[in-house]
């Protein structure tokens, strides 16, 4: 029976950089990229944190 397993990453310093080197990561090691959510710093334009969700199937 497969199971549904998740991870999510948190990332302070949110740069393309570090966001494309979470994803490059993660996807290289067979987890599917499920979306992404900014957590903003009030008065701001720029992003305080980001959480990088993925998902996969795991056998039991």
């Amino acid at each position: 029976m497969a199971t549904l397993e998740y991870k999510v990453i948190e990332e302070s310093v949110v740069t393309d950089e570090n966001l494309e080197a979470i994803l490059n990561r993660w996807v290289a090691e067979g987890w599917r990229y499920d979306g992404m959510q900014f957590a903003m710093r009030e008065g701001s334009k720029r992003p305080a944190m980001a959480f990088v969700f993925f998902t996969r199937q795991r056998e039991d």
